[in-house]
């Protein structure tokens, strides 16, 4: 079985399924964690809602989906936030499919695709509960770093300059 990166609208169907489980196993674990629930289904409805993705479209910012075999697998967004530094976010693959290679595949397409819109450097955030994100950023290069959002959910973040190829 094989993988392959493509560039996706951010408002395809394809993208909508794969934001929607990406948003709710983050979700869930956050509340599984700190409130003992799952999410509350119309929470879910309208951060999903809120959360379209624009910001991942072109000119500035590149929405990425990994197929296994041909089928959706998982997601990584790039958006730029000035000139010289993108944000990775929503970088996420259906659990069945871990630890197949396919989530450095994705980060490293959308280091490309980062570079592509002129970055040089790539920064993110993650929170402390995301252990398995943690570890994958550090072993491509990530450095943890001082904040560079007040996003409400983020614990971590991430910085890494990005090499020119060749």
């Amino acid at each position: 079985m094989t993988w392959t990166v493509t560039a996706e609208p951010h408002d395809s169907p394809v993208a909508a399924v794969l934001w929607r489980a990406y948003y709710t196993e983050v979700s869930d674990r956050w509340y599984l964690l700190h409130e003992g629930r799952p999410t509350d289904p119309d929470e879910l409805e309208r951060e999903i809602a809120a959360a379209t993705g624009a910001d991942l479209a072109p000119p500035r910012g590149r929405l990425l989906v990994a197929r296994y075999a041909g089928e959706p697998a998982g997601t990584a967004g790039v958006r730029l936030l000035d000139a010289s530094t993108a944000e990775l976010t929503r970088v996420f693959l259906y659990e069945r499919l871990r630890g197949r290679g396919g989530a450095a595949l994705l980060v490293r397409a959308a280091e490309d695709a980062a570079r592509s819109l002129g970055a040089g450097r790539m920064v993110l955030d993650t929170r402390g509960d995301l252990v398995e994100a943690r570890a994958l950023y550090a072993r491509l290069g990530y450095e943890e770093t001082e904040p560079h959002n007040d996003a409400p959910y983020a614990e971590h973040w991430f910085g890494k300059r990005l090499s020119r190829p060749g």
